[in-house]
C-alpha cells in the first residue's frame, strides 16, 4: 500500500501533531496484508522469521529488529514512522477484555482454565518448582489432516525457569 492509499485518519495520526500509535500500525498491517492478498507465512519469509513469531510481532506483541521491520514495511508499504514503531518494545498481552470474548481465543482461556492445574502439576513433578518461560519461547502451528476432520496442532516450547531461594 502506498502512503497515499492509507486511510486519512491513520495518515493524520502520523502527523507531527499526533503521532501514530502501535495500534494504528497493527491496523495498517492488517489492511495492507488483506489488500495485497499476502499470507502471514509469505510475510514471515520476507522478514526471515517463523510465521508464528512474525504474526505476533506485526500484531503488536513483539519487537522487530531494524532489518525485520524494514523488510515487513517494504512488503506491506508501511510509512517510515510505522516501521520505526515496529522496532519499539510493545505493551504485551493487550486483549480488550479480561476474559476473552472471541470464540477461538476463549478456547485457549478454557484450555488454561481446565488444564492449567494439570500443566502446573506435571511441570513441577518433572522439573521442580518453576515456570515455563513465555520469553524464551518457541511455537509451531500446523494443520494436521484427519479423516474425522482436520486438527490444529500447536507445539509450544518454553525454557524452564527454576524459582530461586534467597
Amino acid at each position: 500500500m502506498k502512503k497515499s492509499d492509507a486511510p486519512e485518519a491513520l495518515l493524520a495520526a502520523a502527523s507531527v501533531h499526533k503521532p501514530m500509535t502501535r495500534h494504528d500500525v497493527t491496523e495498517l498491517v492488517v489492511e495492507a496484508r488483506l489488500k495485497k492478498g499476502l499470507s502471514w507465512a509469505k510475510i514471515a519469509k520476507a522478514v526471515g522469521s517463523s510465521k508464528e513469531w512474525t504474526t505476533a510481532a506485526l500484531l503488536g506483541q513483539m519487537k522487530m529488529t531494524k532489518p525485520q521491520a524494514e523488510a515487513a514495511g517494504k512488503l506491506l508499504g508501511l510509512p517510515p514512522y510505522a516501521i520505526l514503531l515496529l522496532q519499539q518494545a510493545p505493551y504485551k498481552g493487550s486483549l480488550p477484555t479480561a476474559v476473552p470474548t472471541d470464540p477461538l481465543i476463549y478456547r485457549f482461556y478454557e484450555l488454561v482454565s481446565v488444564y492449567g492445574t494439570t500443566f502446573k502439576e506435571l511441570i513441577h513433578e518433572e522439573f521442580g518448582d518453576g515456570i515455563m518461560s513465555a520469553i524464551d519461547f518457541k511455537m509451531d502451528m500446523q494443520r494436521q489432516a484427519d479423516p474425522n476432520g482436520d486438527r490444529v496442532q500447536i507445539v509450544m516450547s518454553g525454557k524452564y525457569l527454576q524459582y530461586k531461594t534467597y
